[in-house]
Parts: structure tokens; C-alpha cells; sequence
């Protein structure tokens, strides 16, 4: 495989770009040799529709277009970002228990460090943001149990 491969997609800031996004990111990571079925590949499809959701819901139609960049370096690293064109860096909401969203990023943090990765947010040269998050290409697969023990 190649040292460094790339895949890109601009997709219109609207609902049903969510959907294009986690389809679009799961074929290109198919192409690149990770089976669909792989429990990782299930937490990357969440892990993009929480970062496209957040970059349709909350720059205000501000941001009429977002980008998912994909880039997996040297078969071991895995970087997908999104960015817009809307200034405001996410920050974490207070998240009542009665409330529907406030959650997101928090959900990506959590996905993101169970294999190993980070979570970043930087702003763009022309004024809007990239979320990105890197995971090892080759994440251990764990799960979760039900008494938060972690298995291997």
C-alpha cells in the first residue's frame, strides 16, 4: 500500500449530507482495506456523523458547504476532519438530561480515545474550523461491557 493516501468530499450543510458523509468515508475506507463489518469501522461511521452533524447543526447556515478529509499515513495512522467556513470553535454544552444534543463531542472524544487516538480542533486560514480526530490504523478491537469493563 502506498505511504500516504487521501480521499476528500464537500458536501452541502444540510440534514441529509450526514448520511453522503458516514457512506462516504465508509467506502473509501473499504477501498483502502478495512472490512465493513470491523467494529472499528462502526465507530468511525459514528464518529463522522457526529462531526458532520456538528458542522450542518451548528454554524447557524453560516457554513453553506462542509469538507470531510480522510488520510491514512503509512498503513498506521487514520486522520478524518471536517471543516467549515463558520469562525466558532465547538465547545462543550451543558447537557441536560432532558436535552437532545449538547452530547457530540463528547461521544467523539470518548470513541476516539477507546482506540487509542486524539480529538483536535484548529482553526482554517480563511476563518472557519477543522475537527479532526487520528486513530491508529490498526486499533486494538475492544468492547465495552455493560459494567464499563474493558475487553480486549
Amino acid at each position: 500500500m502506498a505511504d500516504h493516501q487521501e480521499a476528500s468530499v464537500t458536501l452541502p450543510s444540510d440534514p441529509a449530507s450526514v448520511s453522503a458523509a458516514r457512506k462516504y468515508v465508509t467506502s473509501v475506507l473499504v477501498e483502502w482495506g478495512l472490512p465493513s463489518d470491523a467494529e472499528v469501522a462502526d465507530t468511525v461511521r459514528l464518529i463522522v456523523s457526529e462531526l458532520a452533524t456538528n458542522a450542518v447543526q451548528h454554524t447557524f447556515g453560516q457554513s453553506p458547504t462542509f469538507t470531510v478529509d480522510i488520510a491514512l499515513d503509512r498503513d498506521e495512522l487514520l486522520r478524518i476532519g471536517v471543516t467549515d467556513s463558520h469562525p466558532r470553535l465547538p465547545k462543550r454544552l451543558p447537557a441536560a438530561v432532558q436535552q437532545d444534543n449538547g452530547r457530540g463531542l463528547v461521544i467523539i472524544r470518548w470513541l476516539t480515545a477507546e482506540y487509542g487516538g486524539k480529538l483536535s480542533v484548529r482553526p482554517t486560514r480563511e476563518g472557519g474550523k477543522t475537527v479532526a480526530i487520528e486513530l491508529p490504523w490498526n486499533a486494538p478491537v475492544q468492547s465495552v461491557t455493560a459494567g464499563g469493563q474493558t475487553e480486549p
